[in-house]
């Protein structure tokens, strides 16, 4: 079958070679529809964040089941089903509250398919447990597979943070890319507060605004956190997601979020906060959350069946994979990028 494998340090390549996997005990094989592909590739790719190994890349994954293992119960060939990304030891308890996000013993193996074992970029797929499933019902594969981190990462990351977001207050979304235009969605639907967007680009910026956005800051902006505290006033924003995660769009997050705030870093910029008593309101929580919880993703999915959540999504081929990712590395997708096998 055909896939798109991680050979090392910037050594991706499309091979036609490799064996389609058979099932045993409670594994499942999938029958791909649509990969995701994320800017944790990237850092996989180019800057050696998981080594040691060769894997399939791709770990926003949907499909239909194709064979299941004797062991599994419950599901059946064709059921379409996302895979949930973050593969914990199934047993810790972190794992059996559905959080393997947090998994006890993540230190000691791969994250899971596409960072480290094999992913779903690829004809099929070999989930290790049909824990691991979530019934997608009739959704789209191609368009549900990045709810699996693209929806479920910020989702997660909004809902530590929902009981401050109320109707008085103002929640602020740095960078409008693959995460953080549907964090937008999900605040417009699940919060009451008065969301203000910030990107480098225009053009994200006018997306934001259709997206539920009631006002929109250029973060390239000198002026950038005078621009939001004349829009919040005194108070600044009670809570700010960065999608972004660069020293500084963190340090634009530490100037306009309020006392007893919360600042949750999202996104993967590599950027560093150099922590002083005078550098934060007092009582601001800053966080770095990872992924989301498998309930998490149940509820997702319910989000977008009901049509109140959609990734804006470009579709191309396995054989595109090093295409996209060089469109990737220079800003150039609109939303998420799906590989169709």
């Amino acid at each position: 079958m055909k896939a798109v494998r991680f050979f090392g340090h910037k050594d991706v390549r499309v091979v036609n070679d490799m064996e389609k996997p058979t099932p045993n005990g409670d594994e499942v094989l999938l029958k791909i529809g649509g990969a995701g592909v994320c800017h944790s590739d990237l850092h996989i790719i180019d800057e050696g964040t998981v080594g040691g190994s060769v894997f399939t890349l791709g770990h926003e994954n949907a499909g239909w089941i194709e064979e299941v293992g004797p062991d599994v119960k419950g599901y059946k060939k064709g059921d379409a089903v996302l895979v949930y990304g973050p593969w914990g030891c199934g047993h810790c308890k972190p794992c059996q509250q559905s959080k393997e996000n947090y998994c006890d013993h993540q230190s000691e193996m791969a994250y899971g398919g596409g960072l480290g074992l094999d992913g779903g970029m690829a004809e099929y797929m070999l989930v290790p447990s049909s824990r691991l499933l979530v019934p997608i019902y009739d959704l789209d594969p191609v368009i549900a597979a990045p709810l699996t981190d693209a929806a479920l990462t910020p989702y997660s990351a909004i809902k530590r943070s929902l009981s401050k977001l109320t109707a008085d207050e103002y929640v602020v979304v740095i960078g409008v890319g693959g995460l953080g235009h549907v964090a937008l969605q999900i605040l417009r639907e699940i919060s009451g507060s008065t969301i203000i967007a910030c990107d480098v680009t225009d053009e994200k910026l006018a997306f934001a605004k259709e997206l539920g956005a009631a006002f929109t800051v250029n973060s390239k902006d000198a002026d950038a956190a005078e621009q939001i505290q004349k829009i919040t006033g005194i108070k600044k924003a009670k809570v700010v997601i960065d999608f972004v995660g660069a020293t500084s769009t963190i340090e634009l997050g530490t100037k306009i979020v309020s006392l007893d705030g919360d600042l949750t870093i999202v996104g993967l910029g590599g950027g560093h906060y150099q922590y002083s008593m005078s550098g934060l309101p007092f009582g601001v929580s800053m966080t770095n959350p990872y992924w989301g919880s498998r309930v998490e993703l149940m509820e997702v999915v319910g989000l977008a069946r009901q049509k109140k959540i959609h990734i804006e999504i470009e579709k191309y081929r396995l054989d595109e994979a090093n295409e996209v990712y060089d469109r990737m590395r220079n800003g150039k997708i609109k939303g998420r990028a799906v590989l169709i096998p």
